[in-house]
């Protein structure tokens, strides 16, 4: 098979999933729901921050690099040219990849339900964002 990958739009597909990140995980939007569902404090993220976050910052954007580039492969076999395929074809790996294997953190992890879907929302709108980045451009 023979493809043409956009490096750029991988690229900007990979910093918006971080930038999304960023956001989701915020006090903004779930991040106070989310520290407390994981029994985190404000003194253990200080912790954390303290220690240095460049090399997990750095890990996360490679994961979302790897992300992206297989997306890519996956817009031009689903042949997702618009806002309505962007949007199937993530929701379709979501459904069948994303969320199902996050069930095993409440099922065997005793994790809540309510920190599945915080987590589970984010790679869904991150899968959508990808996708949408990919199939656009």
């Amino acid at each position: 098979m023979d493809i043409y990958l956009n490096y750029w739009a991988v690229l900007v597909s990979a910093i918006a999933n971080m930038a999304l990140g960023m956001l989701w995980y915020s006090p903004l939007l779930f991040g106070k729901s989310w520290m407390r569902e994981m029994g985190f404090t404000n003194e253990s993220m200080e912790r954390a921050k303290a220690r240095g976050m460049g090399k997990i910052y750095a890990a996360a954007f490679v994961g979302s690099l790897v992300m992206a580039y297989v997306m890519a492969y996956f817009v031009f076999v689903w042949a997702a040219a618009d806002f309505m395929s962007a949007f199937q074809l993530a929701f379709w790996i979501w459904l069948g990849f994303v969320a199902t294997v996050m069930m095993s953190s409440i099922l065997w992890e005793g994790k809540s339900a309510k920190l599945y879907f915080i987590n589970a929302g984010y790679h869904l709108v991150s899968l959508f964002i990808t996708a949408l980045i990919l199939a656009l451009w």
